[in-house]
């Protein structure tokens, strides 16, 4: 981890935080493979659209193991609402269907400051509620759903799980890597990493006065499901939301934010699978061409997919 931290300090390139949304992505999307593993074959490759509730047509792809019936994961890209793609995650989705031998239905959510919050959120939810609905058309199975995805992906997928139980809606899993789940940046670990790895303060800071309309998004639960709150006052209620498995980077300002949100699901009777990777800093998931930890990650979340859809 220390070697590649060397290598992009060298690099000296600018940081995201000093570019526009568009480079930003621009940068994001050129980098997304220097560290990543190969992309990995899998069986059936597709691309289509899913329509909002407002009718814009949401771009997905589809990996996906021959067959029908197939238990599918629904999964949001990582970017701080602002950044990444299906394109950025595509070696990781692939991955993750090859392992789990599960679909995996990857969505290209609309990104800020173009569409500020909620709309992202909106998207997620949307799509799953179109899976449930119309998913057997592809040859994917309603009743056995996951949500996943990483650091705002993460948070996507949080509140995807919550919307769920209040829909009557039963998935089996939340899969997070890495979630963002609180609305201020005041843990010790936002501190202790703020600046040299990876993902810095200002970035985070960048990303968020993209996304959000005003300083009040940052306490509405939807875009905080750790500390948010509901119209009537309280935060979230998280009994009877879908079981969840962490994987958490110990060198990551969001790591006590992943901690807190773990400890809460399991106050509420939630069952939690929680893994933190030593000495490895935020999106090292896609780092598989340089750390061990992010193949072990893979494999994790991909036995936790595997016994949630009883594979």
């Amino acid at each position: 981890m220390h070697k590649v931290l060397e290598r992009m300090h060298r690099a000296q390139k600018v940081p995201m935080h000093a570019m526009t949304p568009q480079q930003a992505r621009a940068a994001y999307a050129g980098a997304a493979e220097v560290l990543e593993i190969p992309g990995q074959a899998v069986d059936r490759v597709e691309s289509f659209s899913v329509t909002a509730r407002d009718g814009y047509d949401i771009p997905v792809r589809l990996y996906a193991p021959t067959g029908a019936g197939l238990p599918t994961l629904v999964y949001f890209h990582g970017g701080g609402f602002t950044i990444g793609s299906i394109a950025t995650h595509d070696a990781l989705c692939r991955r993750l269907s090859h392992l789990a031998d599960c679909a995996v239905l990857s969505v290209d959510y609309r990104l800020a400051p173009e569409h500020k919050f909620p709309q992202a959120q909106d998207d997620a939810w949307d799509v799953v509620q179109w899976l449930a609905s119309k998913g057997a058309a592809y040859g994917l199975d309603p009743k056995r759903i996951a949500v996943g995805g990483d650091s705002a992906g993460g948070t996507l997928s949080a509140v995807c799980a919550i919307l769920a139980r209040d829909a009557g809606l039963h998935l089996a899993l939340q899969l997070l890597f890495y979630p963002g789940t609180a609305g201020h940046q005041d843990t010790p670990s936002h501190r202790r990493f703020a600046k040299g790895f990876v993902l810095e303060e200002p970035h985070i800071t960048f990303f968020f006065e993209q996304y959000i309309r005003s300083a009040a998004d940052r306490d509405d639960w939807r875009f905080a499901p750790l500390d948010g709150l509901r119209p009537d006052g309280d935060v979230a209620d998280l009994s009877g939301v879908a079981p969840a498995w962490l994987g958490l980077a110990e060198c990551d300002p969001l790591v006590d934010e992943g901690l807190a949100y773990a400890d809460r699901l399991r106050m509420a009777g939630v069952a939690v699978d929680l893994d933190i990777y030593k000495g490895v800093v935020h999106e090292f998931i896609k780092m598989g061409r340089a750390l061990p930890e992010a193949a072990q990650a893979h494999a994790a979340a991909a036995r936790a997919l595997r016994e949630a859809f009883a594979i």
